[in-house]
């Protein structure tokens, strides 16, 4: 079993199981293949030592992942939160960002139902 970047990667075909980084989508793990001339359609348990430390070399030289990643994006988003633009108070008050609707739907983002009593008179 490969490791790269602190993630164990999967006995899978190595275009899918650079997925498993945070940071690599599928295309960047196609345009990875093919900076190191390795075919994505290989198994990761395949691969020698050597094809392993060039991938691992690639991702960390042009590509940021993982820590650093998750990192960057919660600072962003403490940034957005801190000058209070409508961004950054939309994710304080755990509502959907871009725009969505929230009349139905978004529950995802607003959480489980919570159930206001009926109006008497």
């Amino acid at each position: 079993m490969a490791r790269i970047a602190g993630v164990d990667l999967p006995n899978k075909a190595v275009k899918i199981a650079l997925t498993y980084i945070y940071g690599i989508g599928k295309v960047s793990a196609i345009d990875i293949c093919k900076k190191t001339n390795i075919d994505p359609e290989v198994r990761i348990n395949t691969l020698d030592q050597d094809q392993i430390a060039l991938l691992r070399k690639v991702i960390e030289e042009e590509y940021t992942i993982e820590g650093h990643l998750r990192t960057e994006v919660a600072l962003n988003i403490k940034r957005l939160m801190d000058i209070g633009c409508y961004r950054g108070l939309r994710h304080r008050k755990g509502l959907p960002v871009r725009g969505q609707r929230t009349k139905t739907n978004a529950r995802t983002r607003k959480g489980k139902k919570k159930t206001v009593a009926g109006k008497k008179k």
